[in-house]
């Protein structure tokens, strides 16, 4: 087992190899000649991973890996310098594919389903969690479930972590209610994600604060960072509601986007712990990662010239919690 520093730990249950090239144009039941193929590390907390350590910090990563694509994972990211600790799988890794179509500069992305895990795979990935030495300060869970994985993982993750360290998930649908089961430190969904967590349909921003503040009142989460895409984010505490906005930003590519926000937000918490300043890098790191090609994910430099255009305002709320402290 190798040693992993204290500070950010990220385990990715659905790893993927990332390749992306680019067409002259899409056209159906035709051959498409492609420009060579790029192919880089992938999974929600390897992203993550790979994001904070550009940022300089030495995130590590735990993520299942087998077959030719998995051993081609791994020396993907140790190509990027990212810490890993490689849980030996039985079947092959994933490979997904991102394509370019130069003529109507759209993106389309061809994401294929996990290869199934084993139960001693999947409990030996919370075990090495568990024999990190020092605890981390954050644990970032990250990215669907595969087949074979039970829809309560990061449920049971969160409640082996929490007492020690601040448990991030990033995922959805029913893998996000099992987690909250056990209470996390923070999550990140987009609106629609959000929307279908908290039952409501409505997007104002009061109606979400509203739906946040019931989740938080519930003891399941500390802090709600809300990605919105073009319009920006939303922030959500017991109480806090901060309101950033968008950037004008014509997209080269949005793969990795959401991954690079959280990066970037868990780059500036673990830096200065102001959320304010957090959403405000987190906005800027989601928006620098639109003018990265492919699967290249947020560069330091964008996101640092982007983030003075990022303006962060507090929304005045009635629904506003009580410190437990002080009840």
């Amino acid at each position: 087992m190798a040693e992993i520093p204290l500070g950010i730990v990220t385990l990715t249950i659905n790893p993927a190899v990332d390749a992306s090239t680019s067409v002259k144009k899409m056209a159906p039941f035709t051959k498409m000649r492609c420009a060579p193929a790029h192919r880089e590390p992938g999974g929600g907390g390897i992203n993550v991973a790979r994001v904070l350590g550009r940022l300089g910090i030495d995130a590590s990563a735990i993520f299942p890996a087998g077959g030719a694509t998995g051993q081609l994972l791994g020396a993907l990211v140790e190509r990027e310098g990212v810490k890993s600790v490689l849980i030996p799988a039985q079947n092959a890794t994933r490979e997904d594919l991102t394509v370019f179509d130069e003529t109507s500069r759209e993106q389309f992305r061809f994401v294929f389903p996990g290869a199934p895990l084993g139960e001693s795979e999947w409990q030996e990935c919370l075990a090495a969690l568990a024999r990190i030495e020092p605890r981390p300060a954050f644990v970032i869970a990250s990215g669907s479930l595969p087949a074979g994985v039970p829809d309560d993982f990061y449920g049971r993750l969160a409640q082996a972590c929490m007492a020690h360290s601040k448990v991030i998930v990033d995922t959805s649908g029913r893998f996000l209610k099992a987690a909250l089961e056990h209470g996390v430190y923070l999550i990140k969904p987009n609106l629609r994600e959000f929307q279908e967590l908290a039952g409501i349909t409505a997007s104002d921003d009061a109606s979400l604060i509203e739906a946040g503040r019931r989740l938080i009142g519930r003891g399941r989460v500390e802090v709600i960072a809300l990605s919105m895409g073009p319009d920006g984010a939303l922030l959500i505490t017991r109480d806090q509601a901060l309101r950033a906005n968008g950037l004008p930003i014509e997209p080269v590519s949005v793969s990795g986007a959401g991954d690079s926000f959280l990066a970037a937000l868990v780059w500036s918490l673990a830096d200065n712990g102001s959320l304010e300043t957090a959403l405000r890098y987190g906005v800027a790191g989601g928006s620098a990662a639109l003018l990265s090609p492919g699967t290249d994910l947020c560069r330091p430099a964008d996101m640092h010239r982007l983030v003075d255009d990022v303006v962060v305002r507090p929304i005045a709320s009635q629904t506003a919690l009580p410190d437990p402290a002080h009840e």
